[in-house]
Order: structure tokens, then C-alpha cells, then sequence
């Protein structure tokens, strides 16, 4: 219950933080992971919770949900940030937690926000806890926990992805805030233009806190009109995400998209540019600029141009170190590499072709000179396998395709760029290149 202190503090807290779920039902989003019937749910529910990791970008409900679980259960629950806690304060809650094991039989849940920044004697610190049930862990990161997290700690917890909320999830969070009458402005008469909800719900790219931080800056900010009504329009919107007015429906941003994907391929670099513009302007989240960017550097330029690849994966890597807007640079250097580079969409094709024959099924035995006979209990035939690197050039004819699909071409390397060596290549080791006789693509 809350005390006279935090009933007073309460209407000063930020409006993302009153509008927090409390329950299950009234939880936004991440229908994969506690929608009904799913695991999550159903252990949430039980009260069977085991040491958990939630991944996933910032504002799609990672806290709430582990706010939600402390609402639920009946086991004590902890809240630590791992930015802001020690190892001092984590003994301190792993003491009481046992004592409260040992007196009352009753569990302890650890929340931990930014798990990803604990240092190694934190996560040494905590792992005899969780491995004796001392205390259910919950981490919540932004970050691939695989990646930055120890890997004690994840081989413990069970990893649960959650996904950015649509925008229509967005949207009826700002909604409930509009009509709560206890934490919303549901005493207000305020009414908001759909055009403006659209708008926020856009910018604020599946975060509802950054949604609602906007919504509660124009609610704030707007004074009633002469009907004592607040009226929020695309222009209070505007000023309350501090973006720039770009109309930018779900058509005009998939159109934008392809038109840039379409400048990539057709090695336009002014106008990819221009469109790479157009979407950072609107607000779309780079991200998905840099992901169509690095698929293209594969399925346009491929082998014609192996820097591209490069190029891209590092403005992705740049985009994660530094962040916007330093990272346009690096974002806008490996579009134009991607643009001027030659191009030869031979590695699409082929990986086309060969996932196409894979589906036909009816795979046979491998070839006996392919089959692994380095451990000692291997009773197969022994077949010659001839090692490439005791020939001269370091290269044999030998077959190496499944016999199901013997003869099959799948790569077949453009003339353009770094794969016209490649076709040269080819033919001095007898295989058919594009205008050539002989050789067939696969699937056909």
C-alpha cells in the first residue's frame, strides 16, 4: 500500500511511468511471448517463473512486464539498476533474500534493468543465487544478450525476445493515457486529431514511453480553447516531437523505402541519397535504412564488389558505436559505395537455385570420399579423398556436388568487376560460365 509520501509524488511522476500495465490483460504488445496460452504467460500466471532474460529494443515493455510479474506473484521482488548498484548493494539483497528463504520459505525476484552493463564480479556475485534458487533473476537489456551479457549468467536464464510495439499498439497506449481519469488526463477535455496520434505513434518508431512523453509534453503545453477543450493538432504534435513536418503514411513509407532500395540497385547514388534523406527526415528509424542497405550489397553487388559488403556492415557497426546523427556519414559513405559499385546479382540467383533444389527433398547418402572418418569409431569405407592443397594452384578436379544434383550450376559470376576474374577462373577449370555452352542452373 502506498504510503501518504508516494500518494503525493504520485501525480509528479512522468505520464509513461503512471500508465505502467498492471496486469496481464492490460499489457501492450508481445502477443508471442504472453499472449494466451503462450509459456510466458502461463508461468507468469502459475507463479512458476524460473531466471529470465527480456531482450529487446527501449519503451516495448520489459519493465512493465517484470512489474507486472511483481504485481502477480507472492514471492518478494527486488529492483536494481546495474548502472547505479554495486556489488555491496547486490549482497545486501542476496542477504535477504536467503534470510527471507530460510524464515518464510518465500522466493525473491531480481529485477535487473541495463543487465548489460554489470561488470563480471557483479555477475560472479550473483550466479551461486541462481544457480541455488536463492533468487529468480529477471534481466531486462537493450542489447544482445549473447553478446554482452556473461555467459554463466545467460546459459542460466531462458532468453526472451521482445519485438517494437506496431503502431497501432502505440496508438492505444496513448489512447488509455487520453481516457484514464486516475494516472491519464481523463479529467481533461482534451481531443487529439488522428493525424496527430498517427504522427507520434510514427516518430516514436514502437517505443509507447516515447510516445507518451510526447503526448504528455502537448497535453501540458496546450492551453483550452474558448470551449475549454485542449486541442492537440499535427502542429502541436510537430512541436512536441521536435521533428520536422513530413507527412509519412504506411504507403508513403513502404514507396519511400522501395524508391531507395530501387536507386541502390540502379546505381543512382544522388538519388539514394536523396531518399536516405527523406526517411531520416520522417523520422524512420536508420536502422531499417542500414538493414535493406547491407541485403543489397549481397543481392546487387555480391562478388562484383566484396568492399561493399564491408561497407555496409560497418556503417551498421558504426551505427550502434556512435549513434545519429554522427553516423549519417559512415550510413551515407556505404550507400554511395553500394551505388557505384558494379553490379551482378549472381549471388541471389545462386543461393535461389540451391534453396530451391533443397526443397525437392530426396537427399541421398554423402559421397564416401566426402564423409567425415576422423573419429575412431568410423567403420566406413575408406574412399580417396584427394587434399587440393598437394596439387598445383592448390585445386583438382573432383566432385564435391550431392549426386541428386550433379551438373547443377548455381553460381554463375557476371562479367562485371571483381567476377569477371572470376569467369576466367571458370574456364580454366572447366566449368561453363553465362554465354557459354554447357552447365545448367539449378531448378532448371
Amino acid at each position: 500500500m502506498d504510503d501518504l509520501f508516494s500518494a503525493a509524488e504520485q501525480p509528479l511522476k512522468p505520464l509513461a511511468e503512471r500508465m505502467r500495465p498492471t496486469t496481464l490483460d492490460d499489457f501492450l504488445g508481445q502477443e508471442h511471448l504472453v499472449g494466451k496460452g503462450k509459456l510466458l504467460r502461463r508461468a507468469i500466471e502459475a507463479d512458476r517463473m524460473t531466471s529470465a532474460i527480456f531482450f529487446g529494443p527501449p519503451g516495448c515493455g520489459k519493465t512493465t512486464l517484470a512489474a507486472v510479474i511483481a504485481q502477480s506473484t507472492r514471492a518478494a521482488f527486488a529492483q536494481m539498476n546495474a548502472v547505479t548498484s554495486g556489488v555491496a548493494d547486490l549482497r545486501a539483497v542476496l542477504k535477504e533474500a536467503e534470510d527471507r528463504r530460510k524464515l518464510y520459505g518465500q522466493s525473491t525476484y531480481l529485477l535487473l534493468d541495463e543487465c548489460h552493463r554489470w561488470n563480471k564480479a557483479q555477475s560472479d556475485c550473483v550466479l551461486p543465487a541462481i544457480e541455488k534458487g536463492i533468487v529468480r533473476f529477471i534481466g531486462s537489456t537493450t542489447e544482445n544478450p549473447s553478446v554482452a551479457m556473461t555467459p554463466a549468467i545467460v546459459s542460466r536464464c531462458r532468453v526472451f525476445r521482445f519485438e517494437p510495439l506496431t503502431q497501432a499498439q502505440v496508438q492505444e497506449g496513448m489512447r488509455r493515457a487520453l481516457a484514464d481519469k486516475s494516472q491519464g488526463f481523463g479529467q481533461r477535455r482534451v481531443e487529439m486529431t488522428a493525424d496527430a496520434m498517427v504522427r507520434i505513434a510514427q516518430v516514436a518508431n514502437g517505443d509507447v514511453r516515447s510516445a507518451l512523453n510526447a503526448l504528455e509534453l502537448a497535453v501540458l503545453t496546450t492551453p483550452p480553447d474558448e470551449d475549454g477543450v485542449q486541442r492537440i493538432t499535427l502542429a502541436v504534435a510537430e512541436e512536441s516531437i521536435q521533428k520536422p513536418v513530413i507527412r509519412c503514411d504506411e504507403s508513403l513509407y513502404y514507396d519511400m523505402l522501395s524508391a531507395f532500395c530501387k536507386s541502390l540497385r540502379g546505381s543512382d547514388s544522388d538519388a539514394a541519397l536523396a531518399w536516405f534523406a527523406r526517411l531520416n527526415y520522417a523520422g524512420v528509424d536508420p536502422r531499417i535504412v542500414v538493414r535493406r542497405l547491407i541485403a543489397h550489397a549481397s543481392e546487387d553487388v555480391g562478388l562484383a564488389n566484396p568492399a561493399a559488403m564491408l561497407q555496409a556492415v560497418a556503417a551498421s557497426q558504426a551505427l550502434e558505436f556512435i549513434g545519429m546523427p554522427e553516423a549519417k556519414l559512415p550510413i551515407a559513405q556505404a550507400i554511395i559505395a553500394v551505388c557505384e559499385s558494379p553490379k551482378s546479382n549472381s549471388v541471389v540467383t545462386a543461393i535461389s537455385a540451391a534453396m530451391a533444389d533443397a526443397e525437392k527433398g530426396g537427399f541421398g547418402p554423402v559421397p564416401p570420399h566426402l564423409r567425415d572418418t576422423n573419429y575412431p569409431s568410423h567403420d566406413r569405407i575408406q574412399a580417396q579423398y584427394k587434399y587440393p592443397h598437394d596439387y598445383p594452384g592448390h585445386w583438382l578436379p573432383q566432385a564435391y556436388m550431392p549426386p541428386e544434383v550433379e551438373g547443377r550450376r548455381y553460381y554463375l559470376p557476371s562479367d562485371q568487376g571483381a567476377e569477371a576474374k572470376l569467369q576466367d577462373q571458370h574456364r580454366r577449370r572447366g566449368k561453363a560460365v553465362p554465354g557459354s555452352e554447357g552447365g545448367t542452373l539449378g531448378g532448371e
